[in-house]
């Protein structure tokens, strides 16, 4: 298992195309009057995890965390620079990515396990402890549109936790529920650590960051400003915070 960085950029583009029609961006193309800009929202990122690494990514909205995530999941393409992923990969980018309102709880289970590559055998073996554990044993018939946020994410965060994966990424989901179910993450995360799967955790929580990771990045702007020991590079984003 290994996710490598090398040089990692990934770039947009914007202009103002979105404001006109398409027969005015032609003519303004042709006439050498459409302008767009480029936006790195990540760029020149390096760094490497092995087994039993947990990284934390920290920063302030709109450092290219997020953008960074999905590229490890294999949703954006980068741009320039390497990206080396080996393992069997599970991303939780959004609380009711991969979900449909329309089907029960149950349903929702075992499409995000289909979803996920996982056969019907496997999954009626891990479906009683994915709903024990999100705590919606009550709920399971329940069209998934009648939960609340927080119980789709209860439900989202089981699902990936509790079928073992290699590597696991987590975009500001340990934030959801109660103080209880909180804690009750933080243990599962814990025993993932020592199962000995690549975790990257993007956390506007210090304390969850400092109490889980082994490894941190900080990015501004896009841009990498530190990797490395947790408490060293969290001490660096807080004094960087203080200052602003």
């Amino acid at each position: 298992m290994k996710v490598e960085t090398k040089d990692l950029a990934i770039r947009y583009i914007i202009g103002d195309y979105k404001d006109i029609s398409f027969k005015d961006y032609i003519i303004q193309k042709i006439h050498g009057a459409y302008k767009a800009k480029e936006l790195w929202a990540v760029n020149g990122v390096s760094f490497e995890l092995n087994q039993g690494d947990f990284l934390g990514i920290v920063g302030v909205n709109g450092s290219g965390k997020s953008t960074l995530l999905k590229a490890v999941s294999g949703i954006i393409q980068p741009t320039r620079g390497r990206l080396a992923v080996d393992g069997k990969l599970v991303a939780l980018l959004g609380l009711g990515a991969g979900f449909d309102g329309d089907m029960t709880t149950k349903e929702n289970t075992y499409l995000r396990g289909a979803l996920l590559g996982y056969t019907r055998k496997f999954m009626n073996e891990a479906y009683d402890s994915i709903i024990r554990f999100a705590e919606l044993a009550d709920f399971q018939d329940y069209p998934l549109k009648q939960l609340s946020s927080g119980m789709k994410a209860r439900l989202a965060f089981s699902i990936a936790c509790l079928i073992s994966p290699e590597i696991l990424i987590l975009d500001e989901v340990l934030s959801v529920g109660d103080g209880a179910f909180r804690k009750k993450c933080e243990v599962k995360m814990k025993d993932i650590i020592n199962n000995g799967a690549i975790t990257l955790f993007v956390s506007h929580s210090m304390s969850q960051t400092k109490k889980l990771c082994n490894k941190v990045l900080w990015l501004d702007k896009g841009k990498q400003m530190a990797f490395g020991d947790t408490e060293e590079v969290c001490a660096m984003y807080e004094q960087f915070l203080e200052k602003k």
